[in-house]
């Protein structure tokens, strides 16, 4: 028995290939294009445990740990000379910042549309101007992903809040759809 594991260690990755099953290179195959098992399952018309064994297999033939990198000696052995069997994925951070805000010159400002109360006045001209949004009122944050705020950045307060507040909406709408349920039993016993 350790003579025949030796060899398969001393064996070549192409005559460690060479021993795959058909149904193995199937399932490294499907790996190579991101499948999971049950995906793989699917497709090939199989039980998940039947890919999990075939895989298990070929990562033991092969004498790696892990299927993608049984998955990529496969794919590499099967590629044409000189083709790149992979395209590289490029990571990309999903929180992209807003480009920086260009900086205006005081001409620039003073030719801004002041809003109409405050044309009269002799105050500095400062930025108070309809395209700014100054705006001093309470906002309260939504409880999901916008462009502005694509981050979570909500305390423990204001999450406690928002589901307060959607509690009380689903009640709201709950009591809503009841009433007008009997209201249309009324009307038709009538």
């Amino acid at each position: 028995m350790s003579e025949q594991l030796r060899d398969e260690q001393d064996a070549s990755p192409e005559a460690r290939l060479a021993r795959l099953t058909e149904g193995q290179r199937e399932c490294l195959r499907l790996v190579a294009a991101h499948h999971n098992s049950k995906e793989i399952a699917a497709k090939l018309g199989i039980s998940p445990h039947t890919v999990d064994q075939r895989i298990r297999i070929a990562l033991h033939t092969l004498g790696v740990s892990r299927r993608q990198q049984a998955a990529r000696l496969l794919a590499d052995h099967e590629a044409a000379p000189g083709e790149d069997p992979y395209q590289r994925l490029i990571c990309q951070s999903p929180y992209i910042p807003d480009p920086a805000e260009p900086v205006h010159s005081e001409a620039a400002i003073g030719k801004q549309i002041r809003h109409v109360d405050r044309a009269g006045s002799s105050g500095p001209a400062l930025s108070n101007t309809e395209q700014d949004g100054a705006d001093t009122r309470f906002s309260l944050p939504l409880p999901f992903a916008t462009r502005q705020r694509p981050r979570n950045e909500m305390g423990i307060g204001m999450r406690l809040l928002w589901i307060a507040l959607i509690a009380l909406g689903a009640t709201f709408s709950a009591g809503m759809y009841m009433a007008g349920l009997e209201s249309l039993a009324r009307l038709l016993s009538s």
